[in-house]
């Protein structure tokens, strides 16, 4: 091919194009149309769009070229009543001026800083478990991030709305549910599910207002390094004009959404995998048994398959499905000819679940992210990439990736591991559910609870050898 061929289209229907299938069952429609080559066209109510997966055409739009793309105008007429002008759909100056006020909350000491209450609050989780009990994993891993978001990011005022921001939450979730063909039209049509969405959303607006206001009112710093948390680094770069305060309420509200929503998935989903594997559940126990008490964030490093279990976790079931963005001028991706202003569909699940790169893909197997070293096991280094292998660096990428990967990455990691370490070094996991069923909204989310069973740990820690290999 010589970049001028268009991408093979597997077909739709007229006016619908592939909204029906996508309805029917989005994520697996990304898988089946991966399978048609690395890049392959299907339409949305007559918008073209272009499903990428192959992973080096994917480090193209990410990274090498990502000059060359942006989040475009489909993202934002979905996503631009919820997020605003903050971070995750601002362009240019407007993002590099957000990102550069910003990062000083996710610096890595600052993160580090974070761990104290993350450990806390799993070890609180832990303890609300009654031995034997039947534990729903999302609803808990829900309750565990939004406290964590609160002790760390946004301040503990957000506490008292809870009830507005899971009343936000649960509309976010109808609206944007792929079973419903309306989910892909414009937000402003008056729809029940689109009036309570907007009506919602508005009370969780003037919520962060409020908490934004009694921030201020305390003498917040001036300097954004030097604030507490991310509400504090938002209010001062308000103060110094760096943001105006729309966008540091689109901000706030983006990583309520971002940091509370993604985080309790992640969360989930590794509590279900390790029910689901006693044998590499007990190999993660007795690696965090083994600690000089509960984990820290120095610990991580040492921990190689804590990290293991979680980055499999997110290869499994990765809470962001899809990533968008579109060509701010015609592109060659993969050999075909890709016009400027098509939506491209960059799809963690269809990547994560493609037999080209993964080995029986479908079957949580942490394994397949150590390695042997001398004396031991060994899972790389403290960074998300490929699993031990030879495979593209882009066949795994659950936070994005290039300039424009989630700030948040280095912090939710962190909460996953730290969580995940505290829990099994009180709690034994078996499953509940065995049928994981799944629906694509604007995340990966459980179609229903996601029960397990928590023994409490009473007996002497397990003294096997966590880096003894147990039957594959």
């Amino acid at each position: 091919m010589d970049g001028t061929t268009r991408p093979p289209d597997p077909g739709g229907l007229p006016v619908l194009g592939n909204v029906r299938e996508l309805a029917s069952d989005a994520l697996g429609f990304y898988e089946r149309r991966s399978g048609h080559g690395g890049v392959v066209r299907y339409d949305v109510f007559g918008t073209e769009s272009y499903l990428v997966s192959d992973p080096e055409a994917i480090r193209r739009v990410l990274v090498a070229d990502h000059d060359r793309f942006v989040k475009g105008e489909m993202p934002r007429e979905q996503l631009g009543g919820l997020l605003g002008d903050g971070l995750f759909l601002a362009e240019g100056e407007a993002w590099r001026e957000q990102r550069a006020a910003i990062r000083s909350a996710f610096f890595r000491e600052r993160v580090a800083a974070y761990g104290d209450s993350m450990v806390e609050r799993a070890r609180a989780t832990a303890e609300s478990w009654e031995d034997g009990a039947v534990v729903d994993a999302h609803a808990a891993s829900t309750e565990y991030a939004f406290v964590v978001l609160a002790e760390s990011l946004l301040g503990t005022d957000i506490e008292r709305e809870r009830e507005t921001v899971r009343e936000a939450a649960e509309a976010i979730t109808e609206r944007f549910d792929m079973r419903r063909p309306t989910s892909f039209l414009p937000e402003w049509l008056p729809t029940p599910t689109n009036r309570r969405y907007r009506r919602r959303l508005d009370a969780l607006r003037e919520a962060i207002r409020g908490v934004v206001a009694d921030r201020r009112a305390v003498d917040p710093p001036t300097d954004p390094a030097a604030a507490d948390d991310l509400l504090g680094t938002l209010v001062a770069a308000a103060e110094l004009g760096a943001l105006d305060d729309d966008e540091l309420v689109d901000n706030a509200v983006t990583f309520l959404f971002a940091g509370h929503e993604t985080s309790a998935l992640g969360l989930t989903y590794a509590l279900y995998c390790l029910a689901d594997t006693p044998d590499f559940q007990a190999r993660v126990h007795a690696e965090a048994a083994a600690l000089d008490g509960d984990p820290t964030p120095a610990d991580l490093r040492e921990c190689p398959l804590l990290t293991a279990a979680v980055d499999e976790a997110l290869r499994s079931y990765p809470p962001v499905h899809s990533f968008f963005r579109e060509p701010t001028e015609p592109v060659s991706l993969d050999g075909y000819r890709v016009p400027a202003g098509v939506v491209l569909t960059l799809s963690p699940w269809a990547v994560h679940r493609d037999g080209r790169w993964w080995d029986d893909p479908e079957t949580y197997r942490p394994e397949r992210w150590l390695r042997d070293v001398e004396g031991g096991i060994a899972h790389g280094d403290d960074r998300p990439g490929p699993a031990i292998g030879e495979r593209p660096e882009y066949a795994y990428f659950p936070f994005g990736g290039g300039p424009r990967h989630c700030i948040g990455m280095r912090f939710a990691r962190q909460e996953l591991r730290l969580a995940v370490a505290t829990l099994l070094r009180r709690v034994r996991l078996e499953p509940v559910t065995t049928d994981l069923s799944l629906r694509a909204s604007a995340n990966t989310r459980p179609d229903g609870p996601v029960r397990v069973r928590a023994f409490s740990r009473d007996e002497p820690l397990d003294d096997r050898d966590p880096f003894t290999k147990v039957d594959e």
